[in-house]
């Protein structure tokens, strides 16, 4: 019986002591406090029974009070061990943590959906599936000029929305606009070559222009902002060889981008 005794600290022995000693004497005074009440005869029953809780109550917190104090160092040690514990799990788990964050900054932002076409960290795709630790895409290319789908799955960890910017490439809107670059041959007329690409663009993109034009003057409205116009449109750049590049904004459909882009191509290419 006295074996474990030496390996007990001695000042968890005292403690319990003082917890037990403190215990018997908050149960005495209550005893002695509710029986002086009782016998009061200047009291009314319904100022008896208030008088009672009031002691009750009184002599539970000063008993929690006096244990607190009593044990202070051991809720100190306690606490310590509880905060480095807790600073190994967040290390441990940040990866996940940071999973879940994006998870929820993803449904409260409504960043995106099932369905929306987005691009982060070198990911492109359909967004085809997500749950609280990643998402899943269709993956679109090869590469950000093209737009088919290539047939494999990328998987990317939600944590990626705090450390990356995502672009969706359809937000909310049935048409967009979109641009093509079509670089030109040395020898290239390029006044020729623009007005081929711009008649291209205008013949396949008529008969959606009208609905393209009332869309974009509903996400001026809906955004307080000046929409551009959807009118194909051609500018120019120089490209590193010093070769000319154009670059050509058109509107197409959501869900027609790349045949859109395709006829465009073909009918300039017939044209030259």
């Amino acid at each position: 019986m006295t074996a474990w005794l030496p390996h007990v600290d001695s000042s968890i022995v005292l403690d319990g002591l003082k917890s037990l000693l403190l215990l018997l004497s908050v149960l005495i005074a209550r005893t002695l406090i509710v029986r002086s009440i009782a016998r009061n005869s200047g009291l009314t029953m319904e100022a008896k029974r208030r008088w009672v809780v009031t002691v009750r109550n009184t002599i539970v917190f000063i008993f929690l009070l006096g244990l607190m104090v009593i044990w202070a160092h051991e809720l100190q040690a306690f606490a310590v061990s509880l905060v480095a514990l807790a600073a190994a799990l967040v290390l441990a788990t940040k990866e996940l943590l940071l999973c879940w964050s994006g998870a929820a900054l993803r449904v409260g932002g409504k960043v995106y959906s099932v369905g929306d076409r987005i691009q982060i960290a070198g990911h492109r795709g359909v967004v085809l599936d997500h749950d609280i630790f990643a998402t899943k895409l269709l993956e679109i290319g090869p590469g950000q000029a093209a737009h088919l789908y290539t047939g494999r799955v990328t998987v990317f960890p939600n944590s990626l929305l705090f450390t990356n910017p995502l672009v969706k490439e359809n937000p909310n809107q049935d048409y967009g606009l979109y641009t093509l670059m079509v670089p030109l041959a040395v020898e290239q007329d390029r006044k020729d070559a623009e007005t081929w690409l711009l008649e291209a663009a205008r013949v396949e993109c008529a008969p959606f222009m009208e609905e393209a034009s009332r869309q974009m003057k509903l996400l001026e409205q809906q955004n307080l902002l000046e929409a551009p116009s959807p009118e194909p449109r051609i500018t120019i750049q120089l490209s590193e060889g010093g070769r000319i590049v154009l670059v050509l904004r058109f509107p197409a459909p959501d869900r027609g981008r790349s045949r859109i882009e395709q006829a465009i191509l073909r009918r300039y290419l017939s044209a030259k």
